[in-house]
């Protein structure tokens, strides 16, 4: 049986694999944002929930950490460049699912593919960057990263005009995610990888377990990562809905925080130069939790974005660094390590901080719904709507669910202390302004709506922040015992 070739990197094209890679990750931001964009118009045109939404765009963070996890710690043995050719066709088919779609169970296949493919990007690309440039990893995988920031501003951007243009179907916005697709696939899909670090210098797999899960310092950082990670890309998945419910454009905050994050992310060398890792991830959870206190009393433009600039200071280096970090503090972990980070990262984020802050949201939003205007809203409503003449693009179904949505948030009022049930009201406010009746019921239901979930939004923003205390004490005490270790 033949034995496999090893390649070091001195037989492969370092710069054309570190581009290659770059494009890769900004086929995967791409897909975040325009995979968001679009939801929005898959819920009209196929009629679905918001709960098959939801399934929708949590896919994106979730499947994402299923296939990094799961092909992580595959990559010494399969190669990078067959991780890399998944991700190609997982980028691929998922578009082609979800543009033929017919339904919501085709829709979501198609985005739990695409969400797969950005996490086989991730598995691969991350040891590929710290294999190209052994002694200077934390450095290329910031430089590396900064094309998530920036391929989220590319495609944030690009939709946009697609919208302004009046050209932005949302198939045509999906098949942008084409673009930088075709173009890794180029430069990738045939071009000669190295080995990772892991099999060039020995390392079995059983050794790369043993060294991952044995390692006080790779757990402790793991753990951390769900914290970096709920910091940086759970209020990130909010800024827009919440911004914008207040009046300020929300899209446009999120864009000039990944633009900032991606330029200062390619001046990494002059940081990294100044201070250590843990030294950067210190200061990160410092000016992040100032950032985010911040935004949390944004209530105009202009605080909104003084406020996430501070923000995308801080979270600017928190994912690359993590990553270089524990890959050159614990290199025998390898590939599984990087995987596991990012995964970890991901996974929480999907699956725990983004439905916490959305639960935190719900929670505090009634306080900014004045009793008797909400009410009186509701009770409108149920009087009124049901003789409403149907219009073009209101349906029956929408008419009679805001009538009995109402109905039931006024049943479940408590005349004693004049307080309104929760839940019950937010969605009866939200069914009510789904109608699209041209009505002033209808723009005082919105109205109350904006002014509750922009103020219940900034509310987990700020629930969120004392995140950043914790990471200090870790961080900071890990930085502390390496000075004195080495004045020592």
């Amino acid at each position: 049986m033949a034995t496999r070739q090893h390649v070091g990197n001195e037989d492969v094209d370092r710069r054309s694999l570190f581009i290659g890679s770059c494009i890769a990750l900004i086929a995967t931001s791409v897909a975040f944002a325009t995979v968001g964009d679009v939801m929005g118009a898959l819920k009209e045109e196929f009629v679905l929930t918001n709960l098959q939404v939801g399934y929708i765009g949590g896919a994106a963070l979730w499947g994402f950490a299923v296939s990094n996890i799961i092909f992580a710690p595959l990559c010494d043995n399969l190669g990078m460049r067959f991780l890399v050719r998944l991700a190609f066709l997982g980028h691929v088919a998922g578009v082609a699912v979800m543009i033929f779609a017919t339904g919501f169970t085709m829709l979501f296949a198609g985005a739990l593919i695409i969400a797969m493919g950005n996490g086989l990007v991730e598995a691969a690309c991350n040891p590929l960057v710290a294999t190209l440039y052994p002694d200077d990893k934390t450095v290329k995988l910031n430089q590396f990263h900064v094309w998530f920031p920036g391929g989220a501003v590319i495609g944030g951007l690009a939709a946009y005009a697609l919208t302004q243009l009046g050209i932005g179907s949302w198939e045509l916005k999906l098949a942008l995610i084409l673009v930088p697709t075709a173009v890794y696939g180029y430069m990738l899909l045939f071009r000669l990888f190295p080995d990772t670090e892991g099999v060039q210098s020995g390392v079995s797999m059983g050794e790369m377990f043993k060294a991952t899960f044995t390692s006080p310092i790779f757990l402790l950082m793991l753990f951390c990562m769900a914290l970096t990670a709920s910091i940086e890309l759970g209020p990130n998945r909010w800024v827009p809905a919440v911004l914008q419910a207040g009046g300020i454009p929300g899209i446009l905050v999120l864009v000039w925080i990944s633009g900032l994050m991606a330029v200062l992310r390619y001046f990494a060398k002059n940081t990294v130069t100044r201070l250590s890792p843990i030294g950067i991830l210190f200061f990160s959870s410092v000016v992040s939790g100032i950032g985010l206190y911040w935004l949390s009393y944004a209530e105009t433009a202009l605080m909104a974005f003084l406020s996430a600039t501070v923000f995308a200071v801080g979270v600017t280096y928190f994912w690359p660094t993590m990553l270089g970090f524990v890959n050159e503090r614990v290199p025998r972990t390898g590939a599984l390590g990087l995987g596991l980070m990012g995964g970890m990262g991901m996974a929480v984020v999907g699956l725990v901080t983004a439905p916490l802050m959305g639960d935190i949201a719900d929670s505090y939003a009634p306080d900014r719904m004045p009793f008797q205007e909400t009410r009186a809203v509701m009770q409108q409503t149920v009087d009124e709507f049901p003789s409403l003449a149907l219009r073009q693009g209101i349906t029956e179904y929408d008419i009679q669910n805001a009538v009995d949505l109402a109905g039931q948030a006024l049943a479940g009022i408590d005349e004693n202390t004049q307080e309104l049930p929760p839940l019950e009201t937010a969605n009866a406010l939200r069914a009510i302004v789904s109608t699209g009746v041209d009505n002033p019921t209808v723009s005082r239901a919105q109205e109350i709506l904006g002014r509750a979930d922009n103020y219940g939004g900034r509310m987990s923003f700020r629930w969120v922040a004392p995140v950043s205390l914790v990471l200090m004490l870790i961080f900071g005490g890990i930085w502390y015992r390496d000075r004195r270790r080495d004045a020592a």
